[in-house]
């Protein structure tokens, strides 16, 4: 399943790079991309309920970026 997700505040290029190969190592994921530009995450995975992932991905913002967040 494939999904896009906004993010807001993300400040820094490679905080978001970091913040994609964190993602990347999820349980269920398969593909995932970050856009500075965009402010968007691109999520797919494996299962039709993303919801796990989410919040972990959500986590991983924070800790990387602590004014991000992934609205989703």
């Amino acid at each position: 399943m494939k999904k896009v997700y906004r993010l807001e505040n993300l400040d820094c290029a490679h905080c978001a790079a970091k913040m994609e190969t964190a993602i990347a190592k999820l349980e269920g994921v398969t593909k995932v991309q970050i856009s500075f530009l965009t402010q968007k995450l691109t999520l797919e995975t494996d299962c039709d309920d993303q919801t796990a992932i989410v919040e972990q991905a959500k986590k991983i913002c924070k800790k990387v970026e602590p004014d991000c967040r992934l609205l989703g």
